[in-house]
Order: structure tokens, then C-alpha cells, then sequence
């Protein structure tokens, strides 16, 4: 039963509750509690956005009430997680639950989910298979980075070159038929097993905006400039070619993107120097707010409006526009800009300009509220606090371990994505064939887990390689979070880039199960131990606490996600062994998972012996843990 205007949260409901029980569940309005029924209502008594109450008794049955259709959604999320991992395997007519009563609500109204699908392509379907298990964990934002230098993802109508040359990679003379070859992808441009091409036609996005919708997730869509903008420039000098055999010069002109006798030298992150458009020529400008336009325009098919636009903004190089004539000329015409670095916020104000014409917010990496002092140093930009800018803040390497606080404390609302804790692409572990990379050191589900978002220093013990950090010393000079200013961090945000990425399968084994780390971080907030001052009491406290979470993944959400939504190919941790007195000792991260071993230098499968307590063993020992649908893990030897 449900309350006018909670029809979407109860046919959602009613559709799982089929699955997991094979029976069909009448769905009608109405707001009274009696037994055998599921109620949904609003209630506006209870304070805070998305916040919740689910009840459980015999004589009112299951009341979610919620402080708005969120908030009952994600009661009913609740609700699901309640229900024994076995039943989402099979389907049991009778499911029953025990009496209870739950109070929610969460810590940060940002709780992001970034997913690059221009390095290399993810399918649609798999887009939406996040958004569902995002929602199952109470995450509530999924920023699209559909625009870089290897692909731009997104169809145009306007500006079609952007996908019919962007969109795709393969060998090729000039570019000006596909992109090179990247990460990868092959010679050939045909999108089939290839990961380099593809991109989402208008309607494939407008049906994604309602999916999301329907799960109370909002897309945040990313176009990158004025750096990592390669493919935008290929695609535009592919444009400008075509109209000049035309004969249309000025219609040629009107969107190209670069100064053609610009001899900057500069060198990007990627090993580019033909990725940054030219911000002293008008084409980039025209350009961007066509392309707004148009995703404008899809927002409000699917009767939404876009109201947050990710700019990107970061790792523009050193170097560029010092050789182009237009920006050489600019700068004569524009001394107060100083130095051609700061063409970077001209840049950025320009855009921000065209957004607030729109009524959007604009996001963006940390870049575009920062800007370079008298010493060439990034410092956060005065002009920019209290204006309508989002920055998302990466960079928490090193020296930069603090710049979430300094951007923060400066009056910038803040969405922390620390390298360190939230990169969901670097590798799991340090082992030679684990997936995934690890310059900026190795994220596991931990990770997550251990931030502490008011005070950083104390979740950062070691260094990327695994060094002691000695907070007394390490951290001296850095800039701490005031507590006027913690409500200026709004958020969460864990990031998935593509470069290492081929498809949706590989996709669920990098962000699952760091994924649910980040989710109890996200919704909860900082935990009580967060606050502790002594080192040693502080991370015996998170001990205790990550034991208990460690348990409930094994133990409860691995089983599950082997058949929620489908199931999900998420990581399995090798077990750990050692050999003492001639007894094998066995574990594995998450307890619950089964531990397999052989003795004659075989590989463990399901039929091999299954540990469950120290056992006499000699030999060659392997080692692997298995789900509940006898995937295995990588072979751990013991010798």
C-alpha cells in the first residue's frame, strides 16, 4: 500500500518482492498500517532529507515512512538487505522477518559514483546495472565522464563529427576518419569487442536518465575541457575539413577548437601535446554551450532539468598556449592575466559565465577554484568562494594530502575523491596479477572504509608504497579542517576511470566490493572513532569495527551480490596460509567465503578439501577461496 505520489517506490518494491518470492503482490493506495501489509507513506515529521523510519510489527505489518519519496526508497532498501542472502539465490514463498524498528537518515547529501566511459566504452546496460546496485547502497549521484582525449561518448545531433569520428578508434592516416588506437583497442574501429568505440545515442541517454531516475539516482554529466580535449579536436578539425572543401569558410571556423599555427611545446599526463584547446579563439566557447544545449534538451525529455555540469579542468600541462599567435596576442591586449598559465581561469570563468546564463552549478576537479600565485604554486582562487562552482577534489598525494581542508576552510562547498582512498581503478593489492594500477598506491575495500572525512591525517597511515606515516612529524604544516567548516564537505565521491577497463564484467571486479566500504562511509558519515586522539586506542577501535563490517560482506552482501540484479563478478580475495608445527592456518578477507586447498601441487577447485579448521598437511599447498556459485579466486601458494 502506498501513499498518492509513492507509485514508482511501490511498483519497484513489488517487482523485487516477485522475484524473491515467485508470487505477485497486490499494489494500491492507501497509508494505514494493518497486518500483512507493506505500507509506504510519507512523513513529515521526520527531519532530514532522505531520511527514514521502517517499523516492523504483527499488528501494523511493515510501515516505511519516509521524509520524502527518497527517503521511503531507501527504507526500502533496508527492507531487501533484511531478507536472507539465500532467498535472493531462490525464491521462497514465505519470507519472514523479525520485528524491528529503524531510525536512518544520512551523514552527506553527496554520495557519488564517478565512471569514465570515455577512455574505454561501457555498454548502456552495464551503466544501469551500477546505477541499480548504487541504489541498493543508499548512493544517490553517478557522474558520467563521457568526454576526453581517447573518446567523446555522447551523440550530438548538432555536432555529429563528435561522435562519428570521436567515438571510435582504429588505425588511421589523419584522424580525421577515427581516433589512433589507445589502451588497447586494436587497429579495427567496429565498436564489436572492441572497448575503444562507442559512444551513447541521445535517446540511450535520455532512457538512462530515467532509469536513474526511477532509482533516485541523479546523472552529473562530465564534458572535459580545456585539457583532455583530443577527441573534441579531432572531430572538429574533421568538421573544419569537410566545410572547407565546401567552400564555407566562416561555417568551417564558427566550432574549431585550436590556434592552427600554435607551436606550444608541452607534454600532458597521457603523453599528449595536441590535447588543450586554444581559450583565446571564440570556436570552444560556441562550442560548449551548443553541446549544453543539446544535453539541456535531453534532461528535459525525460521531464528533468539538469541542474549540476562537470567541467573537468584538470592536469592541463605546462607550457601550453605560450606558442599559439592568438594567445600571444590575447595577453598583449589583456596584461591583468600575467602569466599564460592563468589563461586556464579565463578559461574557466568564461564557461562559468554560459552555466550561470543557465542556472547550473558548475563542477569540475579542484582546478577550476584554484588558481597559480606570484610563485607558480595552486592556491584556492577568493574570486571564486560563495559562486556557484563545485569542486570535486582528487589530488590528496603527499603535499596535497590536505587540499580538500584548504579549499574547504577557504568557503568552497567540497566533494572529496581522495586519490588514496576512493580510486576504485588502482589495484586491490601489490601482486603482479592483480588488476587495476597503482601510482597513486592501492585501494581495497578498506580504504573506504578507514576515511575519516573531518581529519584526513588520521586515516592516512602510510604512504602509497606502505611506509609508516609518524603523524607528529609527516603532517606538520598542513592545514587541518576547522570545524566552522565541516559543513562545507557536502560529500563523497569514489571515482572509476576506464584505462585499464574492458567492459561491464571487468567494471563490477574493480568497484565491487570497494564499493560497499565506501557506501557505509558515505551514508554513515565519519565514525566515532574518527575523534579519537591517540593513535594506537583510535586504530584498535577501527580494528574492531572493520571485523565486524569484514564479516557482515562475507558473510551477508558477497552472497547476495552472487545473484542480485543478476549477480556480479565482484573481486574474491585470495585466502591467506602459513604452516606452523605441520598445520595448515587458513583466512581470507572476508570471512564466510569457503577456502579450498590441495596438497599435491594441483590447483584448488569446488570439489577439492574445504578448511575449515587447522589442518595436517605436507607439500605443495593451494590455496582458493570460492563464492557461492563456485567462482574462484586467484591460487594462493603456501610452502
Amino acid at each position: 500500500a502506498y501513499q498518492e505520489g509513492l507509485e514508482n517506490e511501490a511498483n519497484y518494491l513489488s517487482e523485487i518482492l516477485k522475484q524473491l518470492s515467485g508470487n505477485t503482490t497486490r499494489v494500491l493506495e492507501g497509508t494505514q498500517g494493518i497486518p500483512g501489509v507493506i505500507t509506504l507513506r510519507k512523513d513529515e515529521t521526520i527531519k532530514g532529507a532522505e531520511a527514514y523510519q521502517l517499523v516492523s510489527t504483527p499488528e501494523e505489518g511493515i510501515v516505511i515512512s519516509g521524509s520524502d519519496e527518497a527517503g521511503v526508497f531507501y527504507g526500502i532498501q533496508s527492507l531487501l538487505s533484511m531478507f536472507p542472502p539465500a532467498t535472493w539465490a531462490a525464491p521462497a514463498s514465505r519470507l519472514e522477518l523479525e520485528m524491528g524498528y529503524i531510525e536512518d537518515r544520512p551523514a552527506f547529501a553527496y554520495r557519488g559514483m564517478h565512471l569514465d566511459i570515455a577512455r574505454n566504452f561501457i555498454e548502456a546496460d552495464d551503466i544501469r546495472k551500477l546505477i541499480r546496485v548504487m541504489a541498493y547502497y543508499k548512493m544517490n549521484k553517478l557522474h558520467l565522464h563521457m568526454t576526453d582525449d581517447e573518446g567523446w561518448r555522447l551523440e550530438i545531433p548538432a555536432l555529429p563529427e563528435l561522435t562519428e569520428v570521436g567515438a571510435f578508434r582504429g588505425h588511421t592516416l589523419s584522424e580525421r576518419d577515427n581516433l589512433i588506437p589507445a589502451y588497447g583497442s586494436g587497429p579495427d574501429p567496429a565498436p564489436e569487442g572492441n572497448h575503444g568505440s562507442g559512444y551513447l545515442s541521445r535517446k540511450d541517454f535520455i532512457d538512462l536518465l530515467l532509469f536513474a531516475k526511477a532509482h533516485h539516482i541523479e546523472v552529473i554529466p562530465e564534458i572535459n575541457f580545456p585539457g583532455h580535449a583530443r577527441a573534441a579536436i579531432y572531430s572538429m578539425e574533421a568538421r573544419y575539413d569537410r566545410l572547407m572543401a565546401e567552400g564555407k569558410q566562416e561555417e568551417a571556423e564558427w566550432y574549431r577548437l585550436i590556434d592552427p599555427q600554435d607551436a606550444s611545446v608541452y607534454n600532458s599526463a597521457q603523453n599528449f601535446n595536441d590535447n588543450v584547446i586554444c581559450v583565446c579563439t571564440e570556436g570552444p566557447y560556441r562550442l560548449f554551450e551548443t553541446v549544453v544545449d543539446e544535453v539541456i534538451d535531453m534532461y528535459e525529455e525525460a521531464g528533468l532539468t539538469l541542474e549540476i555540469l562537470n567541467t573537468g579542468g584538470d592536469e592541463v600541462p605546462a607550457g601550453v598556449w605560450k606558442g599559439s599567435p592568438l594567445c600571444q596576442a590575447f595577453m598583449e591586449e589583456h596584461p591583468e592575466y600575467g602569466k599564460f598559465e592563468n589563461l586556464q581561469a579565463y578559461f574557466g570563468g568564461r564557461i562559468f559565465e554560459i552555466l550561470t546564463k543557465k542556472n547550473l552549478v558548475m563542477a569540475g576537479w579542484e582546478e577550476i577554484v584554484m588558481k597559480k600565485n606570484e610563485e607558480g604554486s595552486w592556491i584556492p582562487n577568493p574570486e571564486f568562494v560563495g559562486s556557484n562552482m563545485l569542486p570535486l577534489v582528487w589530488n590528496s598525494i603527499y603535499e596535497n594530502l590536505d587540499l580538500g581542508n584548504r579549499l574547504a576552510n577557504a568557503g568552497f562547498p567540497v566533494i572529496l575523491c581522495n586519490v588514496n582512498n576512493f580510486y576504485f581503478d588502482l589495484a586491490y593489492t601489490h601482486h603482479p596479477a592483480e588488476r587495476g594500477l597503482y601510482w597513486g598506491g592501492f585501494v581495497n575495500t578498506r580504504s573506504s572504509f578507514d576515511f575519516t572525512p573531518y581529519d584526513v591525517f588520521k586515516s592516512t597511515l602510510a604512504d602509497k608504497w606502505g611506509n609508516p606515516y609518524n603523524p607528529e612529524t609527516d603532517f606538520e604544516g598542513m592545514e587541518k579542517l576547522k570545524p566552522e567548516a565541516f559543513k562545507q564537505i557536502i560529500g563523497l565521491q569514489a571515482e572509476l576511470w576506464s584505462e585499464t577497463v574492458k567492459g561491464g564484467t571487468m567494471a563490477e571486479y574493480y568497484y565491487l566490493p570497494k564499493l560497499i566500504g565506501f557506501a557505509e562511509r558515505a551514508w554513515v558519515g565519519q565514525a566515532s572513532w574518527g575523534s579519537i586522539p591517540d593513535q594506537e586506542k583510535r586504530v584498535a577501535s577501527m580494528d574492531r569495527d572493520w571485523n565486524r563490517f569484514a564479516n557482515i560482506v562475507g558473510q551477508r552482501e558477497m552472497p547476495r551480490l552472487d545473484y542480485l540484479f543478476g549477480g556480479f563478478s565482484y573481486r574474491i580475495p585470495p585466502p591467506g596460509g602459513v604452516i606452523q608445527d605441520g598445520k595448515l592456518h587458513a583466512n581470507v578477507d572476508f570471512p564466510g567465503l569457503a577456502i579450498r586447498y590441495t596438497t599435491d601441487g594441483s590447483e584448488p577447485n569446488v570439489d577439492s578439501p574445504l578448511y575449515t579448521e587447522p589442518v595436517e598437511v605436507s607439500g605443495k599447498i593451494m590455496l582458493r577461496s570460492y563464492d557461492t556459485r563456485g567462482r574462484g579466486s586467484r591460487v594462493s601458494l603456501v610452502e
